[in-house]
């Protein structure tokens, strides 16, 4: 019996399902909202999903304001610019509405307006020092799992980096999965997000922080991506396959909230932050070559993961499971038709060593990878991938 303790953390509440979305009044009464400020992209405005909450919201609370310019990959100056807004409001309660972005901003401007500190002063682990406004999160996209995770990760312009914020104050009190809000989700960001969420499950099952629970939780996770991703991405009006997906998605989040996720992301956040590729595009290219660095350091979970995988693989040898497993990866990335190389996304090679600089940076998703990597190892993994 593993005598290790560990520690497991949740959101408080999940209302998953079909029409999930009506539940939202109710729920934003459950808080104590009267004064509702809603985060949210340009991209979910013009397919209508804004239209359907706030007519979910009609004549209900006293105000509904609305910030619909959160950008992708968010930059640290569109947090200032929420936050003025908010204040203006006098909201008392958040709504974030879309993808990883809107959410994460939604979470950051929560604990600013109850925290004194400026933003710079809570990048970090555990600096936020109060909790912030009730808020409620409403993923648009199967993939980056934020309605379930402490974590926000924003770009620094200044750096060309990607900044994480840690704490548990940022998960919300209740987070609400809808498939009948992805179903306009084009197919190319189907597919990025979907294999955000995949990356998510198999970087927290190869953690050196994975537990029990969170294999458990990552598994699950596989099993429903697998199943489900190339249906949503061929028809994104299929709505069971939908729901699956954001199972899928919010289970692999509920996994590295707590196992935490490894080197890929550390090796995507750089291409992110400078030359701003999405961010599941950027995990994606990087997957399979980091796997295949990272297998050799613990092949009997690599191997699971392969039999997971690849069902039908008859050998029993885990070496083979292990790059059968990622062989498999490789296939499910070529068939969602998403970037394999640097080079399809225009990255220069004389970028590699800056890049893996910023690589050696990311100390925080370092630490949690099954192998040590040095600056020469993140110089070799970018030109495998070039």
């Amino acid at each position: 019996m593993n005598q290790t303790i560990s520690t497991f953390k949740s959101v408080a509440k999940i209302v998953i399902g079909i029409d999930a979305i009506s539940t939202l009044p109710a729920e934003i009464k459950l808080l104590g909202g009267k004064k509702v400020f809603i985060l949210t992209d340009e991209g979910i405005v013009k397919s209508g999903t804004l239209n359907k909450v706030l007519n979910v919201l009609e004549g209900t609370f006293e105000s509904v304001s609305v910030f619909s310019k959160v950008p992708p990959e968010p930059p640290l100056e569109t947090i200032q610019e929420c936050l003025e807004l908010a204040r203006e409001a006098k909201c008392d309660l958040i709504v974030g509405l879309g993808g990883g972005s809107a959410m994460d901003v939604a979470k950051v401007v929560s604990v600013m307006m109850t925290n004194d500190k400026t933003l710079d002063q809570i990048i970090g682990i555990n600096l936020v020092e109060k909790r912030g406004l009730p808020k409620i999160l409403i993923p648009t996209t199967a993939g980056t799992g934020s309605e379930v995770t402490p974590i926000v990760i924003l770009t620094d312009n200044r750096e060309n980096l990607k900044k994480g914020i840690v704490s548990d104050f940022l998960f919300p009190e209740t987070a609400i999965l809808d498939a009948q809000l992805t179903v306009t989700l084009p197919p190319g960001p189907t597919a990025a997000s979907g294999m955000d969420a995949m990356i998510h499950a198999v970087e927290s099952y190869t953690s050196v922080n994975a537990t029990s629970m969170t294999d458990h939780l990552a598994l699950r996770a596989i099993e429903l991506i697998r199943a489900n991703l190339r249906s949503a991405w061929a028809n994104g009006n299929n709505l069971e396959a939908r729901m699956n997906m954001l199972e899928g998605s919010l289970l692999a989040g509920q996994a590295f909230a707590n196992a935490g996720v490894t080197a890929v992301h550390a090796f995507a956040y750089p291409l992110g932050g400078e030359f701003h590729v999405a961010h599941g595009v950027a995990n994606s290219v990087m997957l399979c070559a980091v796997l295949r660095f990272n297998m050799i350091a613990n092949l009997q979970k690599f191997a699971a993961l392969g039999r997971l995988l690849c069902p039908d693989e008859k050998t029993s040898d885990t070496k083979r499971l292990a790059e059968a497993g990622i062989n498999y990866l490789e296939g499910l990335i070529a068939d969602l038709q998403l970037p394999r190389t640097l080079r399809e996304l225009k990255v220069p090679q004389d970028a590699i060593p800056r890049m893996s600089e910023g690589v050696m940076k990311v100390t925080r998703l370092l630490a949690n990878n099954p192998r040590k990597i040095t600056l020469e190892d993140a110089k070799a993994i970018y030109q495998v991938v070039y």
